[in-house]
């Protein structure tokens, strides 16, 4: 969930961010797992930077996000009692994405501040995202903060600005390589997952804005040592969110996230976020 994923800012533009979150709910797992009653409670710090560039006659962006967490899992495994804390760092995130059309390559000397407000009509673009597999994993651990695969995912977006306006439409498509050292000793594979969230935004004033927003996820079946576990997802998120100025080139913004799943396995998850960004 990312309002604002497509707004152009001037090449030359970096903005170095840092965000906390905390996320709170129930999990359901494979009844093969013998865990019932599963609670998920996870503290997430997030260190990220971007960075606006020319691309020739377009405007490239490159993101980098590395999240650090501290999480615990409790419920009951076959009947008793049971409780898991991992802590370390999750898998990395990089980015590069492209505006294909709607804004022109502002240059660096023209304020950021200039670019976001400026009126365009309708802005499209493109991306891909890979999750690196650097994060803590432990392969007879069935809970852990990295995946041990890469994780690679394109997109494309859609925005439209009419005054202070703006509606934005967002699709994903996440391909997993095979984890070959699943828990058990097993492989696991995953199918393709599509998602797809839109927003809506008003902006008061350069650097205040507000924003709610919603998604929806399907597909990814795993199987695991080529038994398949008919366990495709199919999420619902919606959120709030709200960005305002601190300082000069200083923003804080606030989120609130609500996910729920509409299968027998997954998660209901509620997400509380605040991040700070700095323009430079």
């Amino acid at each position: 969930m990312e309002p604002r994923r497509w707004t152009p800012l001037p090449a030359g533009t970096s903005i170095l961010g840092a965000g906390y979150s905390k996320t709170t709910g129930d999990i359901a797992l494979d009844p093969l797992l013998l865990i019932e009653d599963g609670r998920a409670d996870v503290d997430t710090l997030v260190i990220s930077y971007s960075r606006f560039f020319a691309l020739g006659r377009k405007l490239g962006r490159f993101d980098a996000i590395i999240p650090v967490q501290h999480a615990n899992w409790n419920g009951l495994l076959d009947g008793a009692p049971a409780n898991v804390t991992r802590e370390g760092i999750a898998d990395p995130i990089f980015r590069f994405s492209m505006i294909l059309l709607g804004a022109p390559v502002a240059g660096a000397g023209q304020s950021p501040r200039d670019a976001a407000t400026r009126r365009v009509n309708t802005v499209v673009g493109a991306g891909i995202a890979v999750g690196v597999p650097l994060g803590d994993y432990l392969d007879d651990k069935l809970l852990n903060l990295g995946q041990n695969r890469y994780v690679i995912r394109p997109q494309i977006g859609i925005v439209h600005t009419r005054g202070p306006w703006s509606y934005e439409l967002t699709g994903s498509t996440f391909f997993a390589t095979d984890n070959d050292a699943f828990f058990g000793g097993k492989k696991r594979q995953q199918d393709p997952t599509f998602a797809i969230q839109t927003h809506v935004i008003r902006v008061f004033q350069p650097g205040l804005w507000a924003s709610v927003s919603a998604a929806y996820g399907w597909g990814g079946e795993n199987t695991v040592d080529a038994v398949p576990k008919d366990d495709n997802r199919r999420d619902v998120l919606v959120a709030a969110s709200v960005g305002f100025p601190v300082a000069r080139n200083q923003g804080i913004k606030f989120a609130y996230i609500v996910g729920r799943k509409n299968t027998d396995t997954g998660s209901n998850l509620d997400t509380l976020a605040i991040s700070w960004s700095r323009r430079f």
